[in-house]
């Protein structure tokens, strides 16, 4: 009985195998097709924006990434790796300035302190405990359960980062299935959870300026350039609608695309609720586990208040380090860091260094510049929604390609706002649509580290997120631009 079986997993690797060859050759053949084509000069210049022949071996690289990426025919972070080793052998720019950009980049240190935090999270018990939490207002329901992480996803990541709320929510969501049983890349349901996690957190940046990291840069470039000020309350008459609309409909998208294989919880609701009453005290691991986690999260909400009665700067990476260093100084914690180093998704960190270093060299070398214009180049004669629209639909699109949604912002946020003024739309009317479409990174893992946070957990491909944020984007491209409009004639800004 063994041996066809052993048959079958061999043909099954054999074919798996050719598959990822030609992928790889497909990439290799894109790669050298986007190098050498020449490109017609009607093409190369766009609304003065130049595609020149260092910013096309730039633009080579990038769709070559973008095909391993989406095919994983080699493990992503190696993919990463890949493009900027290319990038220094077509000469455009030194390795060590190509590595330093990403590699010197704030989100590294910040993604070590999450994956460390989150780790003891689970080795501690907390995480069961909170999840136990959860799921007494939930139910076992997974579809309910879905919709839970995806609302508190959304409302704590008004407040604070979305990259911070990920980071709370992955280990939370992964205690749960690991309680299951549940398999990684099998689950149905555990691919739904943990992209809720990344969805959830995404959504809720759209809602107030704090959400964000690009919101408070749009703000500033539209004071700087149109002497426009956008408030805090300002910018919640429209996010904070778009936000609560985008929930059930994110909801929606998840059942249908991942249904899951189980309708419950193996517990009953009864069974959930009394286990959530009657659990043990906590332990002393956990309640120092817990103070960090709460110490952390008001240092991340209260980071800009701290920074100006300090009067220095308080990075994001900033208080998740010095949090989690806590839990090595003698006697702190019994659990001890080579416990939990399996648990930090080194790839996962690398995959940030390479797609923040080459966003940037794509910023660098004029590239993203130039697929910003062709994009918006022409929207002038487009009626109001539909400029909203495709303002929008432009952005998703960047983020496909920047791996950053700072630098998505600081690259069309001073476009748009010209092409605001030239053509004599309001500035908001068209700059906040602009800097809401930097938070809708629902198609590639890369597209922001909030979604390589819910990857790291190991339950869902990048196909899979793929799958599902393709719809997702288009439905929330239509909903930010209805909601824009929709909200703008009831204000009188359209």
């Amino acid at each position: 009985m063994s041996v066809p079986n052993q048959t079958n997993t061999i043909s099954k690797d054999s074919n798996l195998t050719m598959k990822r060859w030609i992928y790889i050759a497909i990439s290799v053949l894109a790669l050298i097709l986007v190098k050498n084509i020449t490109f017609p000069t009607a093409l190369t210049t766009v609304e003065g924006a130049s595609l020149t022949p260092q910013g096309q071996d730039a633009l080579a690289v990038l769709v070559f990434a973008l095909l391993l990426w989406v095919t994983e025919a080699i493990p992503f972070h190696f993919t990463g790796l890949l493009a900027l080793v290319l990038l220094a052998l077509f000469g455009v720019d030194s390795f060590s300035n190509i590595v330093s950009e990403g590699f010197g980049n704030n989100n590294v240190i910040f993604f070590i302190g999450v994956f460390i935090l989150s780790a003891f999270i689970n080795k501690c018990g907390l995480g069961k405990r909170i999840v136990n939490c959860c799921l007494s207002v939930t139910g076992n329901q997974t579809k309910f359960i879905l919709l839970g992480f995806l609302t508190v996803g959304a409302i704590l990541s008004m407040w604070m980062s979305n990259m911070a709320v990920a980071a709370m929510l992955m280990p939370l969501a992964k205690s749960l299935l690991d309680e299951e049983g549940l398999k990684p890349m099998e689950s149905k349901f555990g691919k739904g959870l943990l992209i809720s996690v990344a969805w959830g957190s995404l959504i809720g940046g759209l809602g107030t300026p704090a959400g964000n990291g690009p919101n408070p840069l749009a703000i500033g470039f539209m004071e700087d350039m149109a002497g426009v000020q956008v408030s805090f309350l300002d910018w919640m008459i429209y996010g904070v609608p778009i936000t609560l609309v985008l929930i059930p409909i994110s909801w929606g998208i998840l059942l249908l695309v991942f249904r899951p294989e189980i309708k419950q919880l193996k517990k009953s609701n009864d069974e959930i609720r009394n286990e959530a009453r009657n659990q043990s005290p906590l332990t002393r691991d956990e309640k120092v586990t817990l103070v960090i986690f709460l110490l952390t999260v008001v240092l991340w909400i209260f980071s800009s208040q701290i920074a100006d009665l300090l009067g220095v700067g308080i990075p994001i990476s900033l208080p998740v380090i010095i949090t989690t260093m806590i839990f090595f100084f003698p006697g702190v914690c019994t659990i001890k860091y080579k416990e939990i180093e399996k648990d930090v998704s080194w790839s996962s960190i690398i995959l940030v260094l390479a797609g923040v270093s080459l966003g940037m060299v794509l910023y660098d070398t004029g590239v993203a510049d130039w697929i910003a214009m062709g994009l918006l180049g022409n929207i002038n004669g487009l009626s109001p929604v539909m400029m909203v629209f495709v303002v929008v639909l432009s952005i998703t699109l960047m983020n496909i390609a920047l791996s950053s949604a700072t630098v998505s912002a600081s690259i069309v946020m001073p476009i748009v706002i010209e092409l605001s003024m030239s053509i004599g739309m309001p500035t908001v009317s068209i700059a906040l649509p602009a800097a809401l479409g930097t938070s809708l990174a629902f198609i590639l893992i890369t597209s922001t580290p909030t979604n390589v946070i819910a990857y790291s957990a190991g339950y869902f491909s990048i196909k899979d997120f793929a799958k599902a944020g393709i719809l997702m984007s288009l439905v929330s491209c239509v909903v930010v631009s209805l909601g824009m409009y929709g909200v703008g004639l009831l204000t009188g800004m359209y």
